[in-house]
Formats: C-alpha cells, structure tokens, sequence
C-alpha cells in the first residue's frame, strides 16, 4: 500500500478555503509569547518555516525582529501578507522549500515552526536544515501535536479514511522529540505543553457547522465565570510537569552547539 504524504496541494487547497483571516483559529499568541520569555528578539533576524497565516511572525516583528515568513503554498502566503498589512509589520515573504531554504549556513538568529515537523516522513531532514541555517548558539523552536491526546486518536481514524485535511501526519512525545533534536546537533533548553482553547470538541462542531453555511462564535465565553475558572484550570495544568504530557500541543526549544559544524 503507498505511503500517504502531506503535498503542497493540501495546503493550497486548505489555505484557499473560503473564509476570511478572522476566521482561522490561530494559537493564542502561544509562539511569541514563549519566545519573549526567554528573549529579546530586537535586531535579531528570525525565521518562521511553514509560516501560513504568519501571525506569530508578525507578532515578533512588532516587537523589533528581522521577521522571514517561509511557506511553499501560495495561498498561504498571500494570508501571511494580509496579516502582515492588517498590523502594519514588515514582513519578509519567502516562497521556498523547508528542506532547502534558501538561505546561508549559520546565517539566522532563530528558526521556528508550528505545526510542520508532524508532515514529514522523515523529521531529520527539516531539523538538519534548521540547524544548518542557525547560527551557533542560535535558537530554534519546535511546536508539533503530542502523541497522548485524543486529537491523535481522531486525527489516526481520518487518515485511515483518507479523510485528513493535510493527507499525513504523525506527533511526538517530549522524549521523542528531544532525541530528534539532539540527532541534528541541537541541545534541548525548554519544554512546554498547552491545550485546545477552546476544546476540541468545539472547534470540531463549528467545522461541520460551517459546511452546512451555519457560523459560530470563534472563541465562545458562555458562562464568564465558568470560563474564567476553566482558564486557570488550564493554566495551571500547562504550567506544570503535566502540561506537556498532557497537552495536544509541546513545543520544544533547543540551542545549535558552539562545536557543532
């Protein structure tokens, strides 16, 4: 049986969905705010690879980064340029290829993605490149679906019925991943976990809405109080060593060696 991969078409049909910027869920802010904890990004020339809407990217160039928005889907970066204009950033758009980017050898301050590594067959070959691309002591961050979730369960049956959006995907667990970046010569500094917000279960019943021309709130607050409750729930799970065992979500920073070629 022939493996299924993830192409350039999915994602060009993914992206071209009739539907305008406000209303793709985006992750909270999760990637900038992560990345300004641990660094002043000012100055700093960063590269975000698979950008899509490229939101985090503008979120780091409003804050003083050289910000690259790297993605192969044109679709794609026509929404990056829309977010980019939206915020008054300036953004630098690239079409490329995440296994060979277009760029020299230890020539950027940070590498990161979102939702990316999970499409490749084979993850070394991005992770190689993201390292070959850094300079040493550079950052990168690495953001992919964790493996003890439902979402992988629901995400495992639809691929089996060729009914997956991006046709493949696979996720990781916090050892998983860690041991894949110190393969690529990059040595794990940071870890951490996060939730659906909001729920699964509700972002999957406002998908099929959709499809039948009927639109929900994107980010529901029906009960103040409750909701407020739920969020510090939630942060507090995700704040601790739970959080990336527990969470659809891990994200993984990790620094390129000094030694490293």
């Amino acid at each position: 049986m022939m493996k299924r991969t993830s192409e350039r078409k999915h994602w060009d049909d993914f992206w071209r969905r009739d539907r305008d910027l406000d209303e793709i869920y985006d992750n909270d802010g999760r990637i900038p705010v992560e990345i300004l904890k641990r660094m002043d990004v000012k100055g700093l020339v960063v590269m975000e690879v698979g950008a899509a809407t490229a939101r985090d990217s503008v979120a780091l160039a409003l804050d003083g980064a050289v910000s690259i928005a790297l993605d192969y889907s044109d679709e794609a970066l026509r929404l990056a340029h829309l977010a980019a204009q939206r915020a008054g950033a300036t953004l630098f758009l690239v079409c490329g290829d995440a296994l060979a980017l277009p760029f020299r050898d230890c020539s950027l301050d940070l590498v990161f993605h979102q939702g990316v590594l999970e499409h490749f067959r084979d993850p070394a070959l991005l992770l190689n490149e993201n390292a070959r691309v850094l300079k040493k002591g550079g950052t990168v961050l690495v953001d992919v679906p964790q493996t003890l979730h439902v979402y992988t369960v629901i995400k495992k049956i639809l691929i089996v019925f060729n009914a997956w959006f991006a046709g493949w995907e696979t996720q990781f667990t916090p050892r998983s991943l860690s041991k894949l970046l110190k393969e690529a010569g990059l040595e794990p500094t940071g870890i951490y976990g996060r939730f659906f917000t909001p729920s699964l279960v509700y972002r999957m019943f406002r998908e099929i809405l959709l499809k039948t021309g009927i639109k929900i709130p994107l980010k529901p607050v029906l009960i103040p109080p409750v909701h407020r409750i739920r969020k510090r729930i939630r942060k507090c799970i995700e704040n601790s060593s739970l959080g990336p065992n527990l969470g659809y979500i891990i994200g993984t920073f990790a620094v390129k060696k000094k030694d490293s070629s």
